[in-house]
């Protein structure tokens, strides 16, 4: 397995993008299933099965649901951008992709090599 020697600052960013991904998540789950004010619906039965799928009235995103899932959508593109254009992305030869994946799960040994 290789190891390379990340930037700490590439570390943090990589960090944070994942700590915001699962935080943007956790908040999701509270929200409404739709962004917008619709209507529920409940399918029919399928053949074969009891199973019958619908969602009740979605009242929509208030107005502060709205802009904390903006701010969290704005903080993931930053923290994205940081980390995809890092310069040193181009000090690698070869196996970005595999640096890349090794970046991902850095933080879950905590040591300085992935």
């Amino acid at each position: 397995m290789s190891t390379y020697d990340f930037p700490q600052d590439l570390r943090d960013a990589q960090l944070a993008l994942h700590e915001t991904r699962a935080a943007y998540e956790q908040y999701a789950t509270t929200l409404p299933w739709s962004a917008a004010p619709m209507p529920g619906w409940e399918a029919d039965k399928q053949l074969h099965s009891t199973y019958r799928s619908g969602k009740p009235d979605s009242p929509g995103y208030s107005a502060e649901q709205a802009a904390e899932v903006a701010r969290y959508q704005a903080e993931l593109l930053r923290l994205s951008t940081v980390v995809s254009t890092h310069p040193y992305w181009s000090t690698l030869d070869s196996g970005v992709v595999t640096a890349r994946m090794a970046l991902k799960h850095a933080h879950e040994t905590g040591d300085e090599a992935a």
